[in-house]
């Protein structure tokens, strides 16, 4: 069924967090694809609430807070005023931009919260948490570092090893020291408010993987299917924090509700906002209605990190309440990189969006064009300043710009800027202006499946129909012979720049309205789109301007240099190779057993950002080891690679899997991982001495 069958549709983006500025790889993942949706539903005449906001709560804002020696609301104050311009500049449309440190967000996260606690849906448990006695406060997860049992390293956090990526609880960490006073912190009892998902379960497998198993993108069911199929377990629903919302319960004092539960409902509380304000009515586009077919359609255009929060624990939050609707998809992307490197807030790897704007003013619908050419829609894809400055130079500017430009230039240069049909229109006219309707079919179809680099190649193939119609016709040859054969030329080929125009709307907006005002029309929707006399017989167009400029050398260069000294930077003020651990006995390195063993499978574990369930034959058996790489390496890619493992090393349970052994690992300043294997194919089983 054709997504332009439904009426009404909510659609929201990823709430960026309000702990740091956006880069191209959030353009990438969430807004620039939700943006050309909503565009393309309005043009279609929908009725659309489009929402998004900053999150402003959780423990890592309290930690930068605490780090810059300011306030948790000046963090959240700054990165909301820089996120919000630079959504406006880059001309991403929402209906309201919101914020969950609003009063009307935190009075309607409550509201679930008291829902599902009146109904009996959360169990309440006791258990032991870190407490620093210093700062008189329990500690939430990453105010806890100590050793990771697993990899032994250091400065694990107490709910992940960043090292090794294994899960963890703050208790299974070695010598946990709290990261506000620096000591030891002691156990003490508290009481939390779970959210039973394991009791969901059988209702999310029927409503998402049996009810949903056609339409949701492949690496969203995916990730969906590997989260059930290991089992859901209860989530806490509670902090013990001092940053967020409050949690409605007396017995709760000084209890935050968990962030993933109130963030997901900022979309709901911006919706409120907004209709507060422009006197609608919010629970249209997020309640059910008495007629299902008066419901609104909800849509989630998020990351790929965000998969498991959208797609399970706010349905089964929603489910439990009861009154609201569910997603109807959650088109989430993968990640961006940047040249040839993870794009990295941390180390400055990156384009962010307000230097863009800065650097390369009146240039967003470029940003925008190769972001929607590369985006990571299935699997991760990259950025590099070479390929951006080829897709503006040789297709927006000697494609889509030539041909506009040769359309105006000589409209104006032979009839003075008139539109008239001379002679009758040829065989080879009527099959370009038939083959001109067949493209708004062509992007309605990508754009209901989501497929936004299909729908946009479509429009660019629109733009090379009328270049290839002009090199065909040479209507700067004719002129001399017939002046009302160029006529009808030039007709077609305005037919055609107009229908660029309406085409263009979801994917460039500046450009569309910069071809409208040469065409000298209004603005047209949907509808018109494969028309034939979208500008009238005897109109007249305005001046001709240039649509794009080329991007030169000298941008490219500037900006490779920009990342280049942020790469210096950081090596210079990384920490130094580690010193060398205490001397062992001849006899104690004797006693490691490394063989070289080629792995045959590889899989990710569930539930884990960096965890790889590999099979290894060790040329004595083949055995499962569980790997902290997969940030690194896919699991298609490593499959045949030669590897060196500890194969005597005491088994451990990791995530439910038994790990026989460990894979050698070399790791640089940057924290990048690489094999330690041999330089030409070896015998599985021989040992390294």
């Amino acid at each position: 069924m054709s997504i332009l069958s439904k009426n009404r549709f909510t659609i929201t983006s990823a709430l960026p967090y309000a702990n740091g500025p956006l880069h191209i790889g959030h353009l990438a993942g969430a807004y620039i694809p939700a943006d050309i949706f909503v565009r393309f539903l309005r043009l279609n005449k929908k009725e659309v609430v489009f929402v998004c906001g900053s999150d402003e709560h959780g423990a890592a804002i309290t930690i930068k807070a605490k780090r810059e020696g300011v306030t948790p609301r000046e963090i959240i104050d700054k990165y909301n005023k820089q996120i919000k311009e630079s959504f406006e500049e880059f001309g991403i449309d929402f209906d309201i931009y919101h914020r969950t440190s609003e009063q009307v967000h935190h009075e309607l996260s409550q509201e679930f919260f008291l829902n599902l606690y009146e109904k009996g849906e959360f169990i309440e448990k006791f258990s032991e948490q870190y407490y620093d006695e210093e700062f008189s406060q329990f500690l939430a997860d990453r105010y806890i570092v100590g050793t990771c049992p697993h990899c032994h390293n250091e400065g694990a956090y107490g709910d992940q090893c960043e090292k090794c990526g294994t899960s963890l609880n703050p208790t299974d960490l070695i010598n946990p020291k709290s990261t506000l006073s620096g000591k030891t912190p002691i156990l003490k009892e508290t009481k939390h408010w779970y959210l039973p998902l394991d009791k969901y379960q059988p209702w999310l497998e029927e409503w998402l993987i049996e009810g949903k198993r056609q339409e949701l993108k492949s690496n969203v069911f995916g990730q969906c299917q590997s989260w059930l199929k290991s089992g859901l377990q209860p989530r806490s629903m509670t902090r013990d924090l001092d940053w967020g919302v409050d949690v409605p319960l007396e017995e709760a004092k000084g209890k935050k509700l968990y962030v993933w539960l109130d963030a997901p409902i900022g979309y709901i509380s911006a919706t409120k906002q907004w209709a507060l304000d422009n006197g609608k009515d919010w629970e249209t586009y997020w309640k059910k209605q008495a007629d299902p077919a008066d419901e609104s359609t909800l849509i989630h255009f998020i990351g790929k990190d965000n998969i498991v929060f959208h797609c399970i624990i706010f349905p089964a939050i929603l489910h439990a309440h009861g009154d609201y609707i569910l997603p109807e998809n959650v088109p989430a992307n993968e990640f961006l990189n940047l040249e040839g490197d993870k794009l990295s807030t941390s180390r400055n790897h990156a384009v962010w969006l307000h230097d863009y704007l800065a650097e390369f003013p009146s240039k967003q619908d470029e940003l925008r064009y190769v972001l929607s050419s590369i985006l990571p829609e299935t699997s991760d894809s990259e950025f590099t300043w070479k390929d951006f400055q080829s897709r503006v130079n040789n297709e927006l500017v000697a494609i889509l710009g030539n041909f506009v430009n040769r359309v105006m230039v000589l409209s104006h240069k032979y009839f003075a800027g008139t539109v008239s049909l001379g002679s009758a229109l040829t065989e080879q006219d009527q099959a370009v202006l038939s083959e001109l309707a067949n493209f708004p079919k062509d992007i309605e179809q990508s754009i209901g499946q989501y497929r936004f680099r299909e729908a946009l190649s479509h429009f660019m193939n629109a733009a090379r129909l009328g270049n290839k119609y002009l090199a065909d016709e040479e209507p700067w040859k004719v002129y001399k012979e017939d002046q009302e054969r160029v006529k009808t030329v030039l007709y077609v080929a305005t037919q055609i720049v107009a229908n660029l125009a309406v085409l263009a709307q979801p994917f460039l907006p500046r450009t569309a309205a910069k071809l409208f005002a040469m065409l000298n029309i209004a603005e047209q929707d949907w509808d018109q789109a494969g028309a034939t006399t979208i500008v009238p017989e005897g109109h007249t167009l305005a001046e001709a301007v240039l649509l794009f400029e080329k991007i030169t050398d000298e941008q490219v260069e500037f900006q490779l240099q920009k990342l280049a000294d942020a790469k210096a930077q950081n090596a210079a003020t990384a920490v130094k190779a580690e010193p060398t651990k205490a001397n062992i006995t001849y006899d104690d390195f004797l006693k490691m057993d490394i063989r070289i063993g080629t792995i045959i499978e590889a899989e990710k574990v569930a539930k884990t950002k960096k965890l790889l369930k590999l099979k290894i034959d060790t040329g004595i058996d083949q055995r499962t080891v569980v790997s902290g790489i997969a940030e690194y390496f896919a699991p298609e890619d490593i499959v045949g690679k030669q590897v060196s493992i500890l194969v005597n090393l005491e088994p451990r349970e990791i995530k439910g899997i038994t790990s026989q052994g460990m894979i050698l690992m070399a790791e640089d300043a940057d924290g990048r991982l690489d094999f330690v294997n041999p330089t030409s194919a070896i015998k599985p089983g021989s040992s390294v001495r």
